[in-house]
């Protein structure tokens, strides 16, 4: 399957990808044999094969969900490293530039 340089630069930009120009014919090679590959999927008979919606027959335990109280407030933040009685404290994550 052969894909141009406006293809390329299309679906970079849909998967927000930066391209260097350097390296588009290294990827517009790497696509067309990724694309190759997904073409000879579709030779593959599948007639008679229920689509799988996981890919392991193993089963969650699950528990009803109830709401209870497990761990009150003053245990939650008893060996937390930073608190100010009624939430954690965390250091600053994010800048926030305007």
């Amino acid at each position: 399957m052969n894909i141009d340089k406006e293809t390329l630069k299309k679906v970079a930009h849909l998967a927000r990808l930066g391209v260097d120009p350097s390296m588009e014919k290294e990827m517009l090679q790497d696509m067309e044999e990724i694309l190759t590959w997904v073409e000879k999927l579709k030779e593959v008979d599948t007639e008679g094969v229920a689509p799988l919606t996981q890919m392991s027959f193993e089963k969650n335990a699950m528990r009803p969900d109830k709401a209870k109280r497990e761990l009150s407030k003053d245990a939650g933040l008893k060996n937390a490293p930073g608190h100010d009685g009624h939430h954690f404290l965390v250091p600053k994550v994010l800048d926030q530039k305007k």
